[in-house]
């Protein structure tokens, strides 16, 4: 697991270099943001992963890696509005909200820690393109959930589907940047 827990932290680094420098261009701003959006923007990203993994072709620069790093970026500011709430402005600092997503960072790898004891690292037979079928899963439930007012009768809250989706989204990001 040793292995593991490197590779995580590396592509944990990358995701969260990219989050230090954004909010050195915009802050916080995404505070406004209602807990509905920040799934829609997840939404976003992960159908473009599909599209390129079916079409085999970009026309836009950036590829497949740079969507996984805001899917993991936006579940965490995910996790951070569904307990704090959105605001009308934003109300943090930058330092704050880095402060917060390594909060957030450290819940997430634990549970994938704990799960990727108990499942044996199965994870690294799969292939990227089942990571993001299993996101936009995750994603159509957490929708479902958001359509009925957080209610759920055995499953999983929003929450727990976030910290699947950012681990599904490291999974992604370790076989595109460490293997």
């Amino acid at each position: 697991m040793a292995d593991t827990k490197e590779q995580f932290e590396t592509v944990i680094s990358l995701c969260r270099e990219i989050y230090e420098k954004k909010l050195e261009d915009y802050g916080p701003s995404w505070r406004i943001m209602r807990p509905e959006s920040i799934t829609d923007q997840i939404l976003i990203k992960a159908k473009r992963i599909r599209s390129l993994e079916i079409k085999k072709e970009s026309k836009i620069s950036e590829g497949i890696k740079p969507e996984f790093i805001g899917i993991v970026n936006y579940g965490i500011i995910g996790l951070l509005q569904l307990d704090r709430g959105f605001s009308d402005h934003t109300d943090m600092t930058s330092a704050e909200a880095l402060e917060l997503y390594d909060r957030y960072m450290t819940e997430t790898k634990e549970l994938m820690y704990a799960k990727n004891h108990d499942y044996d690292e199965a994870w690294r037979l799969m292939r990227i393109s089942s990571y993001t079928d299993l996101i936009l899963t995750k994603l159509n439930r957490v929708k479902e959930i958001e359509n009925n007012e957080g209610k759920v009768t055995v499953s999983e809250g929003i929450d727990a589907n976030y910290k699947d989706m950012i681990n599904y989204a490291l999974f992604g990001l370790i076989k595109l940047v460490c293997e």
